[in-house]
């Protein structure tokens, strides 16, 4: 059975700050808040250096990123991923053009 290696984070502070974020994004009374805007800016929700780019998850997030060794900025994008995949079914069919991979 596969187990998933613990890699400790680096930079504490950074990363707690990136991981609110995603969770304020992800929070049930703003995921589909989250969802319109990534339709409206035409992004798809896997595609994580855009959606911090447009500022999606915040103005200061793409900056604190930004600042995470190599191994802290695999573990946020991995966190977000498992997020973008824990969404209702019910928001995921209507946001569909966002969960597409066309």
């Amino acid at each position: 059975m596969f187990e998933q290696a613990v890699i400790p984070v680096q930079d504490e502070k950074n990363f707690a700050e990136v991981e609110r974020a995603l969770e304020e994004a992800f929070a049930p009374e703003n995921v589909a808040k989250f969802l319109r805007q990534l339709e409206k800016a035409k992004l798809r929700a896997r595609q994580f250096e855009a959606i911090l780019a447009h500022g999606l998850l915040g103005e200061q997030t793409p900056a604190r990123y930004g600042a995470l060794g190599d191994s802290d900025r695999g573990l946020i994008r991995e966190k977000y991923l498992v997020m973008v995949e824990k969404v209702a079914p019910e928001l995921r069919a209507k946001f569909l053009k966002v969960y597409a991979y066309y």
